[in-house]
């Protein structure tokens, strides 16, 4: 969705020993039979719910909380929130600092991703993507107007979409500038005048004695190696969501205000409780 973020250095993500292979066997069993599980069901649930409630999901997106939930407590990783998420559809927009992202988001509120379509062919990811309402979008401003019809259809069924404005992932320590661009849509007249929009921090804290990026994934780290570091970790850290006040976006006078107003909310979370 932007330009790929790099740091001078990257945290070595050594082979696990015998211990740490126990390890990786005990919590990965038994998140693999949930995360595929809880797929499984999800899809048996949608096939009715579709025809009944098309774009309304009454009942999935529970199934999809509950295995993020369940997730941080089989990985043995501390999960806290502060703040109220808000009520009703609106949009969401969060610093993104891992794959970890997608289940510390979902974890206390429902809520769809929007992401760039070239997800929807991954293995793996993109089926998970797919199942749980993500919004595929391409970025192209030829392609702007359906944005907004896709959008405001899926804001008009209740959903709350959540964006990433920095663009890409960092090591959880910095927030990058947000786009202005990804608000454009947002202060369309068919959505301005009454959508909300509300900015949260991910904010990760490492196992003790490990690199403060433990939990990051950016620049060209693969995804294997890291969730193998992740699952192989003898101690765990936590994740800390906080969640904002939601603000209306015809307050701000023009998408690089809103965007810069957001930015501010998110790098104030982060500072605040990785100072805590």
């Amino acid at each position: 969705m932007g330009e790929t973020w790099y740091s001078q250095t990257t945290p070595v993500h050594e082979v696990p020993g015998f211990s740490g292979w126990m390890r990786v066997f005990l919590r990965a069993v038994p998140l693999i039979v949930l995360v595929f599980g809880g797929l499984l069901i999800l899809l048996a649930v949608r096939f009715v719910e579709r025809p009944l409630y098309g774009l309304g999901r009454p009942v999935t997106p529970f199934i999809t909380q509950f295995v993020c939930r369940t997730a941080f407590v089989l990985l043995g990783i501390r999960y806290t929130s502060t703040g109220t998420p808000m009520r009703g559809a609106g949009a969401v927009v969060a610093n993104h600092a891992s794959w970890l992202d997608i289940f510390a988001l979902n974890a206390r509120k429902r809520i769809y991703f929007v992401s760039k379509s070239e997800v929807a062919g991954w293995p793996g990811i993109g089926w998970l993507a797919r199942a749980t309402g993500t919004v595929f979008i391409q970025r192209d401003r030829s392609e702007v107007q359906n944005q907004i019809t896709v959008f405001r259809d899926r804001l008009t069924a209740g959903h709350k979409l959540l964006f990433f404005p920095e663009g890409t992932s960092t090591d959880g320590l910095q927030v990058l500038p947000f786009k202005p661009a990804l608000f454009a849509a947002f202060f369309e007249p068919a959505l301005k005048e009454t959508l909300l929009m509300q900015a949260v921090s991910v904010v990760y804290q490492a196992p003790q004695g490990e690199d403060p990026r433990f939990y990051g994934w950016w620049g060209d780290m693969n995804f294997g190696p890291h969730l193998l570091s992740t699952l192989a970790a003898r101690r765990q850290g936590g994740v800390h969501v906080v969640y904002h006040k939601p603000v209306k976006v015809i307050d701000y006078a023009d998408r690089k205000a809103l965007a810069q107003a957001m930015e501010a909310q998110v790098r104030l979370g982060l500072s605040q409780h990785r100072a805590a």
